[in-house]
């Protein structure tokens, strides 16, 4: 890995840090969203002042380049990433639409009772 793409990952990382925790202050990202984020950015930091890990891990899985590996890498962690998140969307969509059908019956129970009250029936 050359310094200069060392030195670019570094502070890469070092910005992407100080931003997601600039959001977390304003408190416009959650702590449990940020934590990926940031260990994500200390990982990089990690291969980029390290680099000989970055070259054990790519000959243990027979790339040729460093640099392979770290994209290999990113797309790794991303994709997962983007796994976890479809799984949660999932989870919250089913929420939604539980929530949306109570309000519904609230509502519908509510405007029943009300015409009880006042004594007009549906036709």
């Amino acid at each position: 890995m050359t310094p200069v793409f060392r030195i670019i990952l570094i502070v890469v990382s070092l910005l992407t840090t100080f931003y997601i925790l600039k959001k977390i202050r304003q408190s416009k990202l959650q702590i449990e969203y940020a934590i990926f984020w940031i260990l994500f950015a200390g990982v990089l930091i990690v291969f980029s002042l390290f680099p000989w890990l970055v070259s054990m891990f790519t000959r243990l899985i027979g790339m040729q380049l460093p640099v392979n590996f770290i994209f290999l890498f990113f797309i790794f962690v991303l994709l997962v990433k983007m796994f976890l998140m479809t799984i949660e969307l999932s989870a919250l969509e089913n929420k939604v639409k539980d929530l949306t059908q109570e309000l519904a019956l609230e509502e519908k129970e509510r405007v029943d009772e009300q015409k009880e009250k006042t004594g007009t029936k549906e036709k």
